[in-house]
């Protein structure tokens, strides 16, 4: 039997920004109209939403999914915990969401498709992002990692156990090395502005991904909002292409459900996959009868590349 990918058929993915508790059947539903083939999730579904990522799960559309550090928000640290709406000695609110998750979680692990011969590694779950290390509870007591140079170490075994030379990574926040500039993918945005704000740990992954030759093709991830806390004269940069052909993404369009004259209009990253290269990233808006009312491209793949 050919594979799809022998084809070189298209593979239509959507990568969904922070959620923040915007998530809805209908959101599901536009997946569907959009005929999408995979679904990668950067996290921040909401405050420890049990009942958002209980209605992503259920999504009949294979998807892989990172968390993100609102998604520990009542348990990573002690600020948190004294905020806690709930008894954490009989509940577990980020258990819960990892259990729904199941496999599709991808932090500090990774899932193989094979109809298109890629796997999916995930980044450190739960980062703030950064170069310090933050949210060390977490990190300690559910997998045993300790600093940065042992999230690395831990992503790394992910890209190691890969079934597939081609990767996407999926993180809730981007690697480091994308630029220091506040409007860059990852750059810092608020007082004293500028810095790169990106994943050490990530971009150690990535970089030797790279030199065991692995073909990667996308990076995908958010946190960082594409609207900026210091000025709204412009938006955030979304797209970074390195010379390695790679494609970093910043998803974080926030809020992704607008209301536009009494119409809720839904935004999702798609990303066309062809023979392991990224031919064309956008953002695109679904209003209410799920078409798509607006495209901005991010990013077109010049045919002098193909």
């Amino acid at each position: 039997m050919t594979s799809q990918k022998t084809q070189s058929k298209i593979l239509k993915i959507a990568v969904v920004g922070d959620v923040h508790d915007q998530w809805e059947v209908e959101d599901g539903i536009a997946l569907k109209h959009l005929g999408v083939d995979l679904v990668l999730f950067v996290g921040d579904f909401g405050n420890e939403s049990v009942e958002v990522v209980r209605a992503i799960a259920s999504l009949d559309i294979p998807k892989a999914a990172v968390m993100g550090n609102h998604d520990a928000w009542y348990t990573a640290t002690e600020w948190g915990r004294k905020k806690c709406p709930y008894d954490r000695s009989k509940e577990d609110w980020v258990q819960a969401q990892l259990d729904l998750l199941g496999a599709s979680h991808v932090g500090y692990s990774k899932l193989d498709f094979p109809d298109w011969q890629l796997t999916v590694v995930g980044g450190r779950p739960f980062t703030w992002g950064g170069p310090d290390w933050r949210f060390a509870d977490i990190s300690r007591e559910r997998y045993g990692v300790n600093d940065l140079e042992e999230s690395a170490d831990r992503i790394v075994a992910a890209v190691k156990s890969a079934a597939y030379k081609t990767i996407i990574f999926l993180g809730h926040n981007g690697p480091s090395g994308l630029g220091d500039r506040p409007e860059d993918p990852c750059g810092k945005d608020w007082h004293p502005i500028g810095g790169d704000f990106g994943d050490p740990d990530l971009a150690e992954a990535i970089s030797q991904g790279l030199t065991r030759g692995k073909t990667i093709p996308l990076v995908a991830f958010g946190h960082m909002h594409h609207t900026l806390r210091h000025t709204k004269k412009v938006l955030r940069r979304p797209v970074f292409r390195s010379p390695e052909g790679t494609i970093y993404l910043n998803a974080a369009r926030v809020p992704r459900i607008e209301e536009n004259n009494g119409e809720k209009l839904r935004n999702f990253s798609i990303v066309n996959l062809e023979a392991d290269m990224v031919t064309q990233a956008s953002l695109i808006w679904v209003g209410n009868d799920y078409r798509v009312v607006s495209e901005e491209i991010l990013y077109a793949r010049s045919p002098s590349l193909l």
